[in-house]
């Protein structure tokens, strides 16, 4: 069977980005992948209708995110264990942000319906409107889980012999410092 027009254009030009916000999501590749190969195939089904709106990359996006919080909510119960027995290829853009100050590996101590609303806001940039819409929850839900989650990544950064650094809150470093913002901004 054919591929719809401009599908597989779209699937090669945006995979390994999609990939990339599937791992800040979910904090593993293994179930980035997962995230990322279940919106494509979810897009695929409804390419023509959101193909027509122009902009099938927010699709993708917000279905991974819905899927994800979905997973953790069938999930929460499991325990989750520190070996993984496999190995995996890694992505560079993956490498670069662990890499980064520690504030991804800090990121895995967050609970991850906390972790989730994190990534949209401040990863994403996205709005505590449109983050509720996307998670089917209301915006004070939104404030309450952005404001725990900060609290136990400063915990986290903060902890003695933890990954902070003392130029993390150099005023000449680039990017949004989600330490130091004001969670208030937001509502």
């Amino acid at each position: 069977m054919p591929e719809p027009d401009g599908f597989e254009q779209f699937v090669a030009e945006r995979s390994a980005a999609l990939t990339r916000y599937g791992y800040v999501l979910a904090g593993n590749p293994h179930d980035a992948a997962d995230l990322v190969q279940e919106a494509l195939i979810r897009l695929r089904g409804a390419w023509g209708r959101v193909r027509k709106r122009d902009d099938p990359e927010a699709y993708v996006r917000t279905t991974m995110a819905r899927l994800h919080v979905s997973w953790w909510r069938k999930r929460r119960r499991e325990r989750l264990v520190d070996a993984v027995p496999d190995q995996w290829a890694v992505d560079p853009g993956i490498t670069r942000a662990e890499e980064d100050i520690g504030v991804w590996d800090a990121l895995g101590a967050v609970p991850p319906r906390q972790r989730t609303v994190l990534v949209l806001r401040y990863y994403e940039g996205l709005g505590d409107d449109v983050i509720a819409d996307r998670l089917r929850i209301s915006e004070g839900t939104v404030r309450s889980q952005a404001l725990r989650g900060l609290r136990t990544l400063r915990a986290h950064l903060e902890a003695p012999g933890g990954p902070l650094t003392p130029d993390v809150r150099d005023p000449d470093v680039q990017g949004p410092d989600i330490l130091t913002t004001d969670w208030r901004r937001h509502a």
